[in-house]
């Protein structure tokens, strides 16, 4: 690297109104690129607050601006984290409910959650921007995760179909002489079945019942995002019975917009208290087959209700023989915030506690369907 990239990269980094000691002046990009990164990050007396300068100012079409210059000069990672840092640092929520800026910003599943937030103050002009805005981003979701799950499952449920009077094609045969070989017979050099395994294969019943229940404390907003999509995801496989409730002081259930991803996560309604003694009661009504049931509590257990009715209800389910996951966070944001006296004593219960990534969800569907041990899972996604 010559020694002029060099003073021009640490330029470029210092930042400031002067060359800051290089000696080298910006022109063209790479000026556009240090008025971008100033006008947020940049120290100052401004009306951004903590000594920070607003060189955004309070003008939507300003923003807006700024949002398409970055998205020229920087990947699309990067972006993410500028419009983040902007809605935070300089204070720019309200302006998400201007049409013009919407249609600048770089979507994102925070963006997503961000939108959900400000869901019921939207002007109607903006509510359809922010529509338009959501609908990309879960369509992008759904083309990462909808393959995946559904091949997991589909594997899992055939799996855990296995029936001990399997008509001939169905026959698993090395399960099947594995499971006979005390009934070898030596003088007929051949195993006598005393009981056939078999897969019940493409089976068009439903195998288990699903019920998502998840908070909707703005603490959760990446995890709402994810849920609904999966959820979706889940509801479009006949083998399955999914129900989606979210819950925060007040409990709704969105079953019945599963079809729409879209529609679903303008449903929920980020913010307010907890009460998830109240969402586990709404959910055991919705459980009749409880030994064929997978109820998965997505929640930071920050319990605002009745704690312990609402930890007697877990037992109770477990119990009855439902298997109940509880999942701290579904998303990427690594380890989250939690109540850890809640966490142990579900754990004392049986009841796994932990952070799950999208991409684990659908081998964590699959063991759950087929009742395997989480525990390897869990630890795979703790590495």
């Amino acid at each position: 690297m010559s020694d002029d990239e060099r003073l021009r990269r640490w330029r470029l980094v210092l930042g400031g109104e002067g060359a800051e000691g290089t000696g080298v002046a910006l022109a063209g990009t790479d000026k556009g690129m240090d008025e971008a990164l100033a006008a947020l990050y940049r120290d100052g007396d401004g009306e951004g607050g903590s000594g920070r300068s607003a060189g955004l100012g309070g003008s939507a079409p300003k923003v807006a601006r700024w949002l398409g210059d970055i998205r020229q000069y920087f990947p699309s990672t990067v972006v993410q984290v500028m419009q983040a840092d902007a809605i935070e640092r300089l204070n720019l929520t309200r302006l998400l409910v201007e049409p013009e800026m919407l249609e600048a910003v770089e979507p994102d599943v925070h963006l997503v959650g961000t939108l959900l937030s400000l869901n019921k103050v939207m002007p109607d002009k903006a509510r359809t921007t922010a529509r338009m805005v959501v609908a990309k981003v879960v369509a992008e979701l759904e083309r990462r995760v909808a393959q995946r799950t559904r091949a997991a499952i589909t594997g899992a449920v055939n799996r855990a179909a296995r029936i001990t009077r399997p008509r001939h094609r169905d026959i698993d045969w090395n399960r099947t002489i594995r499971a006979n070989l005390k009934h070898y017979q030596a003088e007929h050099r051949t195993v006598v079945p005393e009981r056939l395994i078999g897969y019940g294969r493409q089976t068009r019943s439903v195998h288990r019942d699903v019920v998502l229940c998840v908070d909707q404390s703005g603490s959760m907003a990446a995890s709402v995002v994810y849920s609904g999509v999966f959820a979706a995801v889940l509801a479009s496989m006949k083998c399955l019975r999914t129900s989606l409730v979210v819950f925060d002081t007040a409990v709704v259930d969105l079953t019945d917009e599963l079809h729409d991803p879209v529609e679903v996560l303008f449903g929920t309604q980020l913010g307010g208290g907890t009460d998830i003694n109240r969402a586990i009661a709404y959910c055991q009504g919705l459980i009749t087959r409880p030994r064929d049931s997978i109820f998965i509590l997505i929640s930071d257990l920050y319990e605002g209700g009745v704690r312990a009715e609402m930890l007697r209800r877990v037992a109770t389910m477990k119990a009855a023989g439902v298997q109940v996951i509880v999942l701290l966070a579904l998303s990427d944001e690594g380890a989250p915030a939690y109540d850890h006296s809640n966490a142990s004593a579900l754990a004392a219960m049986g009841v796994p506690s932990f952070a799950c990534t999208p991409d684990a969800f659908p081998e964590l569907m699959a063991a759950a369907i087929e009742r395997r041990e989480l525990q390897p899972i869990i630890e795979k996604m703790g590495r």
